[in-house]
């Protein structure tokens, strides 16, 4: 029998929205956990709204006014917003920093995106494997990281590679991207990935674009550019055009002497996204960042080898005075010179250093203290306006380039204080951004640019990962003399359905999860400012699974710009007519194309519920079968992936 011939049996067994966008399911049942009256800030972009938000079984159970509805765990939220957990695109986290994350969940981060700027281990499924032995208080997941790649593959010398070696430096990212990586990450600014060309990267690269990610990269600024961040930036762009992944400016700032050119930038921005480029950024809230002192400063010519290659061409004088002279520019034009270098493990300046060590600059300074020692150093660069117009760039998100840690000691106050700042300084005090664009850029844009599903909003079906704080008193108190002093206003922190952070302490409960990215994630643009709608009728084989059956499956899901919640109907049954689901409400809808999403809830025919999502991917470049790969995705339960020649219809 044809789909369409089974139109009347699908009709009676179509299962219709159960509840209202804003009222419990049943008013005579529980859930876990009801925060009660809060100022829901949903991490859409959309105004703000007073109501209620049940958690059951790690995923979100109801919002808006619940009503009779109860939680074993009633959480007085009134004068306090409550928001997605918050997305750190941007983290150089520590495995023992990650049982704990006390400066990250006293922030409200619920997610971090570890292997930045290049750096981390060749083998992600180890590393994942590794996160989990260890216990995680946060979820994590990771990037494929080219900085090693090259360093393995090609050495830290400045050769170029060869075919066979480029060869194998894609197979290595293509693996990556295969153990569930959300996105490739570079830092062309650090050697030796600092020596390869633009071309060897989008070689390396090649064959990426069918897993509809993103490229991430530190912009490199070299002597050749004049110190040029535009340039590095445009190099970024350009990699992301060439690849077909889309490109992320990270921990985005404007250097040195090209202070005060944000226009010009974010001109260029904007071009690539008229030519179809989705450029995305990150920032934190800081003019000034931190890294090793030597890797910014000393040439990468003398960088080649390593430190101790380094300290030996030091220690000839016609080279050491090249060094000097090359350091002493990067220095001017970077960093505003001398005055621009900060040295945190000491608590001194560097033009302080100059005058102990009798060096004659900066750049000799510098020198004479890597001689013996290779420290870390905060490097100011930019100017307030700069920044704030990044910070409104529809594509930024807040990141904040730091560390989770174990024993609460960090070097740069952005460890503690990056998303209260933003909340609080260019929120709530200075008006740079509203409340709800700053927590947008903290949660929906975030998990969108990378491809997530379950995460990044307040709807129904996604995963509970929440933060609740005070909008009056939210604030950063760290400083650049004082890096680890914690920010305030972080009430409550929820990670999958469980309190790691609850009246403004750590709980010790360590719920994180390690988070592989599937193939029908495609990273996107935030897109929830118009009505949209997807259709779907046929049946779907799945694969990969032979104990699992063909079944039926038919929904129309809809949702408009000013709603919490979409609406529609959904049936799925077994080969022999029996129903899959008994109820099921819905979430956020997000479409793409011929792609589409939606949150949601359903019960089984036992009463059980499990929130989750569906996926229709219309467009799936993996799927070389032909027809739609249809994903769903319950908690607790195995995922459904399946293929259908079914009718498809998004708009």
């Amino acid at each position: 029998m044809t789909v369409r011939g089974k139109a009347k049996r699908l009709k009676a067994l179509t299962i219709l929205l159960a509840c209202a966008a804003f009222s419990a399911c049943d008013a005579g049942s529980r859930v876990d956990v009801v925060f009660r009256g809060g100022t829901i800030i949903d991490g859409t972009g959309k105004t703000a709204y007073v109501g209620d938000v049940a958690v059951d079984a790690g995923t979100i159970a109801a919002v808006g006014d619940l009503g009779s509805l109860r939680g074993l765990q009633e959480v007085d939220a009134r004068g306090l917003v409550v928001a997605p957990g918050f997305i750190n695109l941007h983290s150089h986290a520590r495995y023992e920093g990650l049982s704990t994350a006390s400066n990250m969940l006293s922030q409200g981060v619920t997610t971090e995106i570890i292997n930045a700027d290049g750096g981390g281990p060749l083998n992600l499924d180890e590393q994942l494997r590794d996160l989990e032995a260890g216990g995680l208080a946060i979820n994590v997941a990771t990037n494929v990281a080219l900085g090693t790649i090259w360093a393995e593959v090609n050495g830290t010398e400045d050769v170029r590679p060869t075919p066979q070696q480029l060869e194998r430096m894609n197979a290595l990212v293509l693996e990556g991207l295969g153990q569930g990586a959300w996105g490739v990450s570079s830092g062309l600014d650090y050697k030796p990935s600092y020596y390869s060309t633009t071309d060897e990267v989008i070689t390396v690269l090649s064959g990426t674009a069918a897993w509809r990610t993103v490229f991430t990269n530190h912009d490199r600024v070299t002597p050749e550019s004049g110190f040029s961040s535009i340039v590095g930036m445009r190099e970024t762009i350009e990699i992301g055009e060439a690849t077909g992944l889309n490109p992320i400016i990270t921990h985005m700032k404007v250097q040195g002497h090209e202070q005060g050119t944000i226009e010009e930038v974010i001109a260029m921005m904007d071009a690539a996204v008229e030519r179809g480029v989705h450029v995305a950024a990150d920032a934190y809230p800081y003019l000034a960042g931190q890294t090793s002192l030597a890797a910014l400063i000393i040439p990468g010519w003398a960088q080649e080898g390593g430190l101790e290659a380094s300290r030996a061409r030091f220690a000839t004088p016609d080279l050491r005075s090249r060094i000097v002279a090359e350091a002493d520019a990067a220095l001017s034009a970077r960093f505003g010179g001398p005055e621009g270098v900060y040295l945190p493990e000491r608590g001194v300046e560097l033009t302080t250093m100059m005058r102990e060590l009798g060096a004659t600059s900066g750049g000799d300074a510098v020198v004479k203290i890597l001689e013996t020692e290779s420290p870390t150093s905060i490097l100011r660069f930019g100017l307030e306006s700069d920044l704030e117009g990044i910070l409104r760039y529809p594509s930024t998100s807040v990141s904040c380039d730091c560390d989770a840690v174990a024993l609460g000691v960090v070097s740069h106050p952005r460890g503690y204080g990056t998303f209260p700042r933003v909340l609080g300084r260019y929120a709530r005090d200075r008006g740079v951004l509203t409340l709800e664009e700053a927590v947008q850029k903290m949660s929906g844009l975030p998990a969108t640019t990378l491809g997530m599903l379950d995460r990044g909003f307040i709807a129904v079906g996604m995963s509970a990962d929440l933060v609740v704080f005070d909008p009056e008193t939210v604030i950063d108190h760290a400083t650049f003399e004082d890096p680890s002093v914690p920010s305030t206003g972080i009430v409550h922190v929820m990670v999958n359905g469980l309190f790691a952070w609850r009246d403004g302490e750590l709980t010790g409960m360590r719920a994180g999860r390690t988070l592989r990215r599937p193939a029908a994630h495609p990273a996107r643009p935030l897109r929830v400012d118009e009505p949209r709608s997807v259709s779907f009728e046929g049946f779907v084989t799945p694969v990969g699974d032979a104990s699992r059956t063909q079944f039926e499956l038919a929904f129309e899901v809809q949702q408009d710009v000013q709603s919490a919640a979409a609406i529609g109907s959904l049936v799925a049954t077994d080969e022999e007519g029996r129903t899959l689901f008994s109820s099921a409400k819905f979430g956020l809808l997000q479409v793409q194309g011929d792609w589409a999403s939606f949150s949601l809830r359903v019960s089984d025919e036992e009463g059980v519920e499990r929130g989750g999502y569906l996926v229709v991917d219309g467009a799936d470049p993996m799927n070389h079968k032909g027809g739609a790969t249809v994903v769903i995705a319950l908690e607790g339960s195995d995922e459904i992936v399946g293929n259908s020649d079914g009718l498809l219809v998004v708009r």
